[in-house]
């Protein structure tokens, strides 16, 4: 896979994780005004933004990482030279690859066995095993990224493109 299609394919995500970010801010909107208004809040309005937001978290992930928007404490290494930080990038990059393909897996085969025990949300019913399947494919890009990225940083470029 192309950079640019991982570019593309990111933006996109991000692109459908505020658009699901912002549906949930006006719905929480909405429903404190009808319950300041109505006493008639939107029911599940709880449910419905712990899944949102999930979703909306997963989504926005893999921008996250091709941009390097996470958090670097580079105090003890700033002093060490280029080739030896680019190493511990590429290290740090194959364990986020490492520990996003796991948790893509996991929460694959959790959607499996919530949907095979058909379990619900109290309020409204909605099947859980689609807010466990709608993890994976976030968590899954943003490892391919972060793959792709160590793979650039131990031959020596740097973990960003510019």
């Amino acid at each position: 896979m192309t950079g640019r299609t991982l570019r593309q394919l990111s933006l996109g995500f991000a692109v459908l994780g505020g658009g699901v970010a912002c549906v949930v801010a006006a719905m929480t909107v909405t429903s404190i005004v009808m319950r300041a208004l109505l006493s008639r809040p939107i029911a599940g309005d709880v449910e419905l933004t712990q899944l949102g937001i999930a979703l909306s978290i997963s989504l926005c992930l893999p921008w996250a990482q091709l941009h390097g928007a996470n958090i670097i404490v580079d105090f003890f290494t700033q002093r060490l030279p280029d080739r030896v930080n680019r190493r511990l990038d590429a290290l740090g990059a194959l364990m986020l690859a490492a520990m996003c393909a796991l948790l893509s897996w996991r929460t694959s085969v959790g959607a499996i066995a919530v949907r095979e025990a058909g379990e619900t949300s109290m309020i409204l019913g909605l099947p859980m095993w689609w807010a466990y399947a709608s993890l994976a494919p976030g968590l899954a890009l943003s490892g391919l990224i972060a793959l792709v990225q160590a793979w650039r940083c131990w031959r020596g470029g740097p973990l960003v493109e510019n």
